[in-house]
């Protein structure tokens, strides 16, 4: 009974919200509309509550009747109550994990896996010394970074809505309120209901990368600027609790970085032009958060010299400030502020040419760096310590002392990323031009070898190849002009602006020497010159992406390595160097548990070859939302990585509508921010369980992934008609024209799977619920596999206990199978024109499914998917009801769109009706993308 009672607010809060837009829709289409919506959603509901579904036919009957006979216009309305309900139901959810999570607090229960005071127990139980903690902070970083990617189709202004009735019920569920209060909360939530109803779901064109940039800059407004000093301070003050007497001031471990106007892998709209405004903007926008709280200081410090005593150094920062007010003459806390204030100002208006909301007092000189404005402001936190105020300095001084050193004058960290080929092509042309070699096509012919032996010659020669001179064509000129103004912005905001140069589809060591050429001709490597050793200014990043590069992965570094032109590289940074692994297209390549051991397999052989070269490793995980692009808990992915990878240097990308679900919301934001800081700890200072798993267990997975790569490359590329089955039975022609990025949704217009991109493979396939990339394959490597070894499941059964790589991996999968649903998808199947690929393909598809999941529940000992995760089965079979609905409407749409003639006008209420279902289902789906 308990566990019922604390879900109760859950329920509330969802019949609270799906009766206000109940009645929002009664009152602003009418009741026939309304009587519709509810008939259906009774009739759905209890369609899902039958124990077979196939079992109650007249349901099914009059509910497919209801939906396919539904005019066009009242059609738009049911999809949108549906989407809203789904939208809503999230707010809710995420409003009873606030909840939960403070009733814990408030009962002061064992702190919870994820937590830091889990992770720090957990250290301390294992006996880690402080100074191998000190150590872990000396070195760490960990950084979430913010993608671009095209799966988040909710608009700004419609999470914005969403956000303030998440900040309704939070109050319901904090205050005891009067009356007055009740009541003024209802109509503020109905307003906001009827708000959101009346607010176009989707966008009428296309977002501009701009858009995309100011969308990830929001995320700090909303979350970050907040948030992550918090986690800082909550950190700080948990070691001195356990470890008193020891100073811990932490170093800027956690950072946010973005690729958001930096990635022009395929995007050609990222131009030079792009990245000056991306600096642009996000320098303004942290400019503008160090400006309003400094004048909110302004106000919490009007401290009186007569009552607290200052250090000199205070008097003397006061003393040089433009405030000379005698009403202020006795409070040098205020008086400085206003002359940092100046400065701050000043500094705006010389990096950007933007201008403080509020104008200062007096001019001021601009800051050289973010480091000049950090010392004033310790200035004053070491006054107020000095003196017997360090409570009031642990307030927003503080917070703000470590947002200045986390965020700089730049915001974020913004990665450059481009294609392999695009450089070898820029290269090409510059050697050309210069006379290195006698044509483009010359370079392109040149074996590996060669390539490596003629870009170390260059690299290493102060003779440049660009010249203002000569003509180059368009490409050259727009990938030359990046890197120029890489340089310069690198001048003008830091070096922390522009760290990085990732590469993608890396398949050879001439890949990173490319990219070390260009960075030469820019001015970003340095060759040596007399005893000079050269110097590299920004990392370079190789990106392995397919199950070929991530097997070679291992032999490039190596050769990289041996090479003594890039080693002087690397050394000048540190002997450290990133490698970026990419979950997304491993998996569409080779399906869902071959990506993820070759994965595992790639951080392993790579920690080999670079403790072999005597070179620190860090890995930048390439994960996406959903786990057929290696999503998943971000908890137990840190936790599963072999033993010694994470060091505690971590990178991961969030992207989508993951981005929103994780950090829309402040208080789930600090909490995923805590998951990850918490992870690495735990992941680098403990010797976890998984650090010996037995040699039998790497060759069992190894099997298993040979037969399941087999079976996905034989039904994905190898397959006739396989290609038109995908497009006919998903929504994907139909994604590639909803205005949710600015990227296209293939590499190349062929029309081939293999072009496509991983996130609309992967998102098609969630839209019509059969989850394709999350397990397909798995059934049949574990029954080909048993065959050979017919005790094997035992086997199995102790892998699953044992390594947390193994239980991740079938973790995930039952996730995604439990969202699947075959009746559903075979709906899609049928908009398949051609009978006879249609039973083909999809009876492949039912009877791979049912195999997998027998073999999964058989490994697991149980019953039912989602048995050890009651809450999101729960959460799942929840969303059914109103899911199901947007599936069928879909289809009907898809049907209808498909159908028209060529000549004739598309229907845009069909067109718009399929997109709002995209959105609706999406939002029911959480990571679909």
């Amino acid at each position: 009974m308990p566990a019922t009672d604390k879900d109760l607010p859950l329920r509330d809060d969802i019949r609270l919200l799906g009766r206000l837009l109940g009645d929002t829709v009664r009152d602003q289409e009418g009741h026939d509309v309304f009587a519709v919506v509810e008939h259906i959603r009774q009739a759905s509901v209890h369609l899902s509550q039958s124990p077979d579904s196939e079992l109650d036919p007249a349901t099914r009957a009059e509910l497919e009747a209801i939906l396919n006979n539904l005019p066009r216009d009242s059609m738009l309305s049911v999809i949108r109550a549906f989407s809203y309900f789904l939208h809503l139901a999230n707010i809710a959810e995420d409003q009873h994990h606030i909840r939960r999570r403070r009733a814990h607090d408030l009962a002061g229960s064992v702190p919870r896996a994820g937590s830091l005071k889990f992770a720090l127990d957990r250290v301390q139980e294992a006996g880690v010394s402080v100074g191998k903690i000190r150590d872990f902070f000396d070195v760490a970083l960990v950084s979430p970074v913010l993608t671009a990617h095209p799966t988040e189709v909710s608009r700004k202004c419609i999470l914005k809505c969403q956000h303030e009735i998440a900040g309704l019920l939070d109050q319901r569920d904090r205050m005891r309120l009067t009356p007055e209060e009740q009541e003024d909360n209802d109509v503020t939530l109905r307003r906001a209901v009827l708000r959101l109803w009346r607010t176009r779901m989707l966008r009428p064109t296309r977002l501009a990368v701009v858009d995309e940039i100011k969308n990830g800059i929001s995320y700090f407004d909303d979350t970050f600027f907040a948030e992550l000093p918090r986690l800082y301070g909550q950190l700080q003050d948990l070691l001195l609790k356990r470890f008193p007497g020891e100073d811990w001031q932490l170093p800027p471990f956690f950072r946010v970085g973005s690729w958001i106007g930096g990635d022009r892998d395929g995007n050609p709209f990222v131009t030079a032009d792009i990245l000056k405004t991306t600096l642009r903007l996000q320098s303004t926008a942290v400019l503008d958060f160090y400006l309003g709280e400094i004048h909110a200081l302004g106000a919490e410090l009007p401290l009186s010299q007569l009552l607290l005593q200052v250090s000199p150094a205070l008097a003397a920062l006061a003393e040089s400030s433009p405030d000379h007010s005698p009403h202020r003459a006795d409070e040098p806390s205020r008086r400085a502020l206003t002359g940092i204030y100046a400065r701050l100002s000043a500094t705006a208006r010389s990096l950007d040419q933007h201008e403080a909301l509020r104008h200062a007092v007096g001019e001021g000189q601009p800051y050289a760096n973010s480091a000049g404005l950090q010392r004033d402001l310790e200035v004053l936190v070491d006054s107020l310590v000095e003196h017997g105020a360090a409570l009031i300095a642990a307030g927003r001084l503080r917070r703000l002392v470590r947002a200045v050193q986390i965020f700089g004058f730049h915001l974020a960290p913004l990665d450059l990323r481009q294609n392999s080929e695009v450089h070898e092509r820029t290269v090409a042309e510059l050697l050309a031009r210069a006379g290195r070699i006698d044509s483009l096509p010359a370079y392109a012919a040149l074996d590996e070898e060669r390539r490596v032996a003629l870009l170390c010659e260059e690299i290493v020669s102060p003779r440049p190849l660009y010249s203002p001179h000569l003509e180059y064509s368009d490409e050259t000129n727009g990938e030359l002009a990046i890197f120029f103004a890489a340089r310069e912005l690198r001048a003008r905001y830091g070096n922390a602006a522009l760290p990085n140069v990732i590469i993608s589809k890396t398949d050879g060591a001439s890949d990173l020497l490319e990219v070390a050429l260009l960075l030469k001709e820019a001015g970003l490597l340095k060759p040596s010159a007399g005893a000079n050793a050269p110097e590299l200014t920004i990392n370079i990043i190789p990106l392995f992406e397919t199950i070929s590069d991530l097997r070679n992965s291992p032999a490039v570094m190596r050769r990289l390595f041996a090479l003594p032109a890039y080693r002087a590289l690397v050394a000048s940074r540190a002997n450290e160097h990133e490698v970026m692994l990419g979950y997304s297209d491993s998996n569409k390549d080779g399906g869902f548990l071959t990506s993820g051991w070759e994965l595992y397999k790639a951080e392993v052989e790579l920690a080999r070859v670079f403790a072999d070269a005597g070179v620190r490793l860090r890995l930048f995980h390439g994960r996406g939302g959903s786990v057929g692009r290696g999503g998943g808990p971000s908890y137990l992915a840190i936790l599963a990585q072999p033993a010694g990878i994470v060091s505690g240097q971590i990178r991961i990308t969030e992207q989508g509508e993951v981005i929103s679900s994780k950090y829309a919301n402040p208080e789930v934001g600090r909490r995923n921010l805590e998951i990850l800081a918490a992870a690495a700890l735990e992941a680098t200072l403990l010797d976890l369980e998984h650090e010996t798993e037995p040699q039998a267990y790497r060759a069992v997975l190894e099997q298993l992934s040979e037969r399941a790569f087999r079976a996905y490359r034989g039904l994905v590329y190898e397959t006739e008609g396989f290609n038109r089955y995908f497009r006919e039975s998903t929504p994907i022609t139909e994604i590639a024209g909803l205005n949710i990025g600015s990227r296209p949704t293939a590499r190349k217009a062929s029309g081939r799977i293999e072009d496509l991109r991983a996130i609309p493979w992967v998102f098609s396939w969630a839209q019509c619920r059969l989850m394709l990339p999350g397990w397909y394959g798995f059934g049949s490597a574990v029954e080909a596999w048993l065959k050979d070894h017919p005790d094997g499941l035992e086997m199995l059964r102790r892998m699953l206990g044992s390594w947390p790589f193994f239980r991740t991996l079938l973790s995930n999968m039952d996730m995604v199978m439990a969202k699947a649903d075959l009746a559903i998808a075979s709906r899609y199947a049928d908009l398949v024109s051609d009978a006879s690929l249609r039973n083909e393909i999809f009876g492949r598809l039912r009877a791979e499914f049912e195999r997998t999941r027998h073999y999964l529940l058989a490994i697991e000992q149980q019953d039912e998917l989602l048995a050890d995760n009651p809450l999101l089965r729960r959460s799942i079979r929840n969303r059914f009801p109103y899911m199901d609905p947007l599936n069928h409407l879909q289809v009907e749409l898809l049907r209808r769109h498909r159908a028209g003639d060529a000549t004739e006008p598309v229907d845009e209420r069909v067109r718009r009706g399929i997109h709002l279902s995209i959105n609706g289902i999406a939002a029911g789906l959480r990571n679909s993308g």
